[in-house]
């Protein structure tokens, strides 16, 4: 009976958990470039489990282990806005941003210029290009970026975008902001990678689909912890007994 909860308690965290995912999902549906996460779990057997009460010793239980929270990297939609500074990524890469903690990646490409002129994300990033920053002059007009990233003005070419991808995307780590930071050093973006101008990628969050989850989950945790209750009221109810036979 001991065992069972445990295996319960270890339900009940990994449900939880996944709770925890579908509601950062949620939260983060009309955010700009944002790239969904799922649970994922590990059916975990327990090969030295015993008790009295068993048929046999050493009978096996079935935990479960949070195995991660792995992205999903699929292209959310792409919607014209007609921004001359905003730009929607398409295949696998991501832009280049430098942050108080270091470079840091997004998909995020609602651009903007600071009061120093330099090109900075909605949260005030600096975008790098391939030379480093991008700054253009009080002067100057006619901004524009072409699908390879490169920038231009009325005074010619200002920069080029820095388009990068990873070896193992999976091993990003979610540092907040829509932002990602990486352990491993980045690369320049394939050919398939390229940049639509004058839009945005919205998020690839599907509503429906986590509404669906947060029901089915729900739903489980509740029956998970009326299981939990009512081991918990036998184990009570049977250590009772054992008090009144003594």
């Amino acid at each position: 009976m001991q065992n069972a909860l445990f295996v319960g308690v270890s339900a009940q965290a990994a449900l939880a958990r996944e709770l925890d995912v579908i509601a950062n999902n949620m939260a983060n549906v009309s955010t700009t470039g944002f790239k969904a996460r799922s649970a994922r779990f590990q059916e975990y057997l327990m090969p030295v489990a015993s008790a009295d009460s068993f048929q046999r010793t050493d009978r096996r239980l079935s935990y479960v282990i949070d195995q991660g929270t792995p992205l999903d990297l699929s292209q959310g939609p792409v919607e014209p806005d007609g921004n001359p500074m905003h730009v929607a990524l398409r295949g696998d890469a991501f832009l280049a941003v430098q942050t108080p903690q270091g470079p840091r990646f997004t998909r995020n490409g609602a651009f903007e210029l600071d009061a120093q002129g330099n090109l900075v994300t909605s949260d005030g990033y600096a975008v790098q290009g391939d030379g480093g920053p991008i700054t253009i002059g009080q002067q100057e007009t006619g901004l524009a970026i072409a699908p390879d990233g490169t920038v231009s003005t009325n005074l010619g070419i200002r920069g080029r975008l820095r388009l990068v991808t990873f070896a193992n995307p999976q091993a990003l780590k979610s540092e907040g902001a829509n932002l990602f930071s990486s352990d491993t050093p980045a690369r320049p973006a394939g050919p398939g990678a390229h940049l639509e101008p004058g839009a945005l990628e919205r998020s690839n969050v599907k509503p429906v689909v986590e509404m669906t989850r947060l029901m089915d989950v729900n739903r489980t945790y509740t029956m998970v912890s009326s299981v939990i209750s009512r081991l918990d009221d036998l184990r009570g109810t049977a250590i009772r007994r054992l008090a009144d036979v003594a």
